[in-house]
This record gives structure tokens, sequence and C-alpha cells, in this order.
């Protein structure tokens, strides 16, 4: 007899998990499947010789999403998990050829205004009253996020305005603000001369693994969710966050199975019925929510004529891939934060490499996470977790990414090299204790990530840039899409939202499965 479940969550990243945890909480009866031993995708754990990495994610904002989520089950996040609010937000350090120096990001506009005056070269005043009017315009973008954009299911301009209200003035004022049709990077400048600090700014699209020269400007409400919100770091790391959403799951009844690999879902007269693992198994459902990424979801698990349909919608182009570098330092450097940015040398030179011509970037932006300023124990006494991220491109034919390859390790010496002329780190490779490191090989291969995107889908176009596939499939009745290749993106906060939005779709569209009646007791 083949087993059988309301719901069918494929992937235990962060949006399956929080897809799972919010059906359950609503009464709905759900399977987990998890081709990997852990639960939590991407926000995996590395121990190696005494030290703790983060494997995934790092910077966690916006923790009312998280909280919405132990809100279904009427729990209390607080309760599982231990969050230390972060201010710097950022310690940035930059290139000579950008003027050199450090700066930090504080939380504050008041703060970070006297962080640029302190800064600014004979223009603070100017820049520090810039900045202030640039964070007052982001808030109205984050404004309308929450309003128009966040919290249900959007595939396109289309799903995002009530026709009753478009020509309302309000709501057209809310249209021209959006600077549709201009690019992230363009509306930063228009605020902020100073070079420096609109590189700074220019990265928190690094969030959605997408250029500022190419992504619109609606993505500028980042920088308020960050500035209102906080920086967030959850004691035992980010790994605690899949840990408590785990946790949590168990409580509400859900099935939580690991090393279960799906490949395929079955499909009748366009309506799911079933999914099927590598052993062979086959579990019949009425709803699936593929936290896969969306595109390999269409093109591997369905295929045909349905998965045709769906990759001719629109050319979707994957995010960048990453370098990650996990090194156990003996020492760690006392002048560093717990985040920290050590800037490229010109950002346009940069993201051209990465996203236009498709080639690792010369000299890269590199991000670093130093934990133990939070959380001594995530190394040995006085060492340090060393966290550094350089994002790359996704991965093209051309590009060898294995451990022995000359791409691979001219490229772990480049990052070594820029930390070393721009961070401060000259002995960096003296305190190096143990080391590993994941390519865009590795992730491709872990995570079921289109062409080892990290981030899912590029958010690039200044008119459509914003919107990623549906969280209800359009072709496959039952099909509901969760994580960084579906609305509304990726990182930490929207993946999370993605996944209360596939669930809460899910809720909406599709009736309960009526319970067997109990045989009668003879």
């Amino acid at each position: 007899m083949t087993p059988s479940t309301d719901t069918v969550v494929i992937g235990s990243g962060l949006a399956g998990l929080t897809a799972a945890c919010t059906l359950a909480a609503r009464g709905r009866k759900v399977t987990v499947l998890e081709k990997n031993p852990w639960l939590g995708g991407k926000a995996a754990v590395l121990n190696q010789d005494g030290y703790r990495f983060d494997m995934g994610p790092t910077i966690l904002t916006m923790p009312r999403v998280l909280g919405r989520v132990f809100e279904e089950a009427g729990r209390d996040m607080n309760d599982y998990l231990d969050l230390r609010r972060l201010d710097p937000q950022w310690r940035c350090f930059f290139d000579e050829q950008m003027g050199g120096g450090v700066l930090d990001l504080r939380e504050s506009v008041a703060d970070m205004q006297a962080v640029i005056r302190e800064h600014g070269n004979g223009h603070g005043e100017a820049t520090a009253n810039a900045y202030a009017d640039f964070i007052k315009y982001t808030e109205r973008l984050h404004r309308i996020s929450d309003e128009f954009f966040f919290w249900k299911s959007v595939g396109g301009i289309g799903d995002i305005f009530d026709p009753s209200n478009t020509f309302n003035l309000s709501t057209l004022s809310d249209v021209l603000s959006m600077r549709m049709g201009k690019s992230f990077a363009g509306t930063i400048r228009k605020y902020i001369k100073d070079d420096r600090l609109a590189q700074l700014i220019d990265h928190f699209t690094q969030y959605v693994g997408s250029s500022p020269f190419a992504s619109p400007a609606i993505l500028c409400s980042i920088a308020s969710m960050q500035v209102n919100e906080g920086v967030w770091y959850p004691m035992g790391g980010t790994r605690a966050v899949p840990e408590a959403l785990s946790k949590l799951a168990g409580e509400l009844g859900v099935e939580l199975r690991t090393g279960v690999d799906v490949n395929r879902i079955e499909i009748d007269r366009d309506r799911v019925v079933a999914v099927h693992t590598t052993d062979g198994d086959r579990l019949a459902c009425d709803t699936v929510v593929s936290n896969m990424d969306a595109v390999r979801t269409h093109r591997e698990l369905i295929g045909g004529s349905i998965g045709e349909r769906f990759n001719a919608k629109r050319e979707y182009e994957p995010a960048c891939s990453g370098v990650v570098l996990y090194l156990g330092l003996k020492e760690r450097y006392e002048h560093t934060a717990h985040h920290n940015f050590v800037f490229s040398r010109d950002p346009e030179e940069e993201f051209h490499a990465i996203y236009d011509l498709g080639d690792p970037a010369p000299d890269p932006t590199c991000y670093l996470a130093c934990p133990s300023h939070t959380e001594a124990d995530v190394a040995p006494a006085g060492g340090e977790a060393l966290y550094v991220l350089v994002h790359t491109p996704f991965m093209r034919p051309r590009h060898d990414w294995t451990p022995s390859g000359e791409l691979f390790t001219t490229y772990r010496q480049a990052i070594l090299d820029k930390l070393k002329r721009t961070a401060g780190m000259e002995d960096i490779e003296d305190r190096i204790a143990t080391e590993a490191h994941l390519t865009p090989r590795d992730i491709h291969n872990r995570y079921r990530v289109l062409n080892g995107a990290i981030y899912g889908l590029a958010s690039h176009g200044k008119w459509t840039g914003a919107f990623k596939p549906a969280n209800h499939s359009t072709t496959v009745r039952g099909l509901y899409l969760a994580g960084g290749a579906a609305h509304p993106g990726p990182g930490m906060p929207m993946v999370m939202m993605s996944g209360w939005i596939a669930a809460d779709t899910l809720d909406q569209r599709e009736a309960k499965p009526q319970a067997e009646p109990e045989a009668a007791v003879a």
C-alpha cells in the first residue's frame, strides 16, 4: 500500500521548514523529505578541530518574519532562540584606490551621520544629511513593499496592485516613488555623492546575489529594513535557526525524514498526486511545497511539456555563486567586528566581471564573519572561526572549481592577498590552524540550486528584476514554491517569508483532506 500524507515538502531549507511549521500549525499533515543527512539546507554547520563555522547564511535581519512562524503555532520565538542585536552592523575596510580607511555601519541614523561627519573628507555634513534623506526614502519603499509585495504570492506587476485602486492618487504616488526603470546603484548615487558610502550601500544587493547596477531601485528598501529592524546573531550561530524550526516542526507533528532524495513529482491531469524517491518509494499526497530551486523543480522533477511551459515563460538568470573559506585562526584579529566587508578597488570593475563577463573579479570584495566577538565558544581560546565569502559568477562550462584546480587555488590566494592588503591581516596565513572551503561546484551539488547560485535567481532588470516565480504554480495544481528562487527572493528573512507565503497560499486554495473514518471496534 502506498503511504500518503496531505503535503510533502521537498527540501528542509529555511523556507521548507517554515512552510512545514506553518501548515502543521494550521492542522495539516506534513512530511518533509531532505536529501542531505541534516535539516536546514544551506544553514549547515562545520565542526573542525575545535572550531565551529556556520556554512551558509550568517546575517539575520527582520526577525519578526521568524517570530510570525512561531506565533502561528502559539509559541514564543524567544523560548527557542537567544538573539543578540549587533551594532555596528558591519565594519567596512576600503581599498586605497577608493580613499582607504575604515567606516562602521551603525544602526541609528543619527549615529551613522556622526560616523559620516568624522570620515567626510570635508563634505561630511552634506553627506550625512544626504544619508538621512536616503534612509527616509527607503522607509517609504519598505512601507510599499509591506503593503503590496510581501506576505502574498506575487509573480509579476499584475499581482501587486488592486485594479480598482490603481488610479488612486496615493497609489500612483507610491508607484512613482518606486522609480521603475531606474537602477539600485543609480538611485543611491542620486542621494549619495561620496564614493565610499555609495559602495557600502551597494552591497545591500549582495543579500540577493545581484549587481546594484542591474537591479531595480525598489531593492533600496533593504537599507530601511536593516536600519530599522537591526542585524541579529542567534547564539549557537545561524545554525540555531533551523534547529529551532526543526524542534517546532517536531512538536507540531511534522514527519522529518533525512537522506531521502526526491527524483520525480507525479502529475495526473495537471495535478500533483505523489512524489517518488530515488529509493523507489512513492508517497501519495494532495499538495507539494518545493524548497528546491524553482527552475530545477520544473526541469528535473516534473519535466515534459509542463516543465517546458514554465521555463518558456521567462528566461530566468541564476544569481551569483561564491567561494567560501572557513579559516580556523589560532589568534583572532581584534580590529575586526562581528560582520565586515573588505571592499574592492572599483565596484564597477568588480560587478562587470562577475555579472557581465562571468569571471571572478580581479580585485574582489570579501565578506568576513568573525563570530568570536559575540560568541567565544566558536573557537579555541583567543582564536577565531573566520568565515570568508567572495561572490563569483554562477557556474559556466569553462569554470573548473575542483579544489586542486588552477581556478580555485589561484582565487584562494587572491582572496588572502586582498585581506592582507586592505583589511590589515598581513600575517593571516601564519594564523591559520585549520581550513575548509566551499566552491560553486560544491554549492550546486549540495543544495540543488541553479548553476551553483547561492541566492536563487538574480534580481536583474530595472523593470521586472524584483519579481521571482510566484509561490503557487500556474502550471501544476497543488504545487507551491518556496526558497530563494521563489517570491520574494533570497536572504534569510525573505526565504522564510516565502515559506510562510507558500503555506498560507496553499492553505487558502486547497481543501483540507478528510480524515479516514476509524474502523469500528468489534
